[in-house]
């Protein structure tokens, strides 16, 4: 829903801007390396000292670079496949730091082992849910599902979980219980989601074999 309609609209808000890069000559490629930079250095930096809501601000500035970069590259008539491996590559670097850096929190000053494993399945399940499909279309299978809790899921609820629980530093009481929720909810999410993943390559993989073994089993029938 939110790769749909959120995406949708932020693409055309962020247009001007990406306007103005190319007109300044930066690249898309240059945009992508330091949208992921930013995201890393804000999920690293903060988040494994407890500074949710900062750490959150700074990772949201950088985050849209996953828009701008693609918008430049298709106002130049640049979309490559080298493009989008690269984005595709550094996305899953951004998510490893966000929830390796929450996992670094609960695993020290955090002091909650079940919520550090809890981010590392989150990280580790994210990133297997994104090799499905990636892998299924490598088969030359069309992965049509669209997942419970896919990746823009996983950062909205995330972000904005980590951005309000970060609101306890400045004195709002009780906040701070968002964060375990909400990854809580991205971890069984995202089990969810690669179970219809599985089981829709599943699927296709067994119509695509029944359907290229069709045409041999009539040529012997009519032998």
């Amino acid at each position: 829903m939110l790769n749909k309609y959120a995406r949708a609209f932020f693409t055309r808000v962020l247009t001007p801007f990406a306007a103005f890069l190319i007109r300044r000559g930066v690249s898309p490629d240059v945009v992508t390396f330091i949208g992921t930079a930013g995201v890393v250095a804000g999920a690293l930096v903060f988040f494994p000292r407890g500074e949710f809501f900062w750490g959150t601000i700074v990772i949201t500035l950088f985050v849209f670079s996953d828009l701008v970069d693609g918008n430049m590259a298709r106002q130049l008539g640049r979309s490559s496949r080298w493009g989008a491996f690269l984005d595709s590559t550094l996305d899953r670097v951004a998510d490893s730091a966000i929830f390796g850096g929450l996992a670094l929190w609960y695993a020290g000053r955090g002091d909650d082992n079940i919520l550090c494993a809890v981010s590392i399945f989150c990280l580790a399940s994210g990133q297997v849910v994104s090799y499905t499909k990636a892998r299924g279309e490598a088969i030359g299978l069309p992965v049509a599902v669209n997942g419970l809790v896919e990746r823009a899921e996983r950062l909205v609820i995330s972000l904005v979980a980590a951005g309000l629980s970060g609101l306890h530093a400045f004195g709002v009481p009780g906040i701070q219980v968002l964060l375990p929720i909400a990854l809580w909810i991205v971890a069984v999410g995202s089990l969810v989601t690669l179970v219809q993943r599985v089981v829709t390559v599943r699927r296709e993989s067994a119509e695509a074999d029944a359907a290229t073994a069709a045409p041999g089993q009539g040529n012997e029938a009519a032998q």
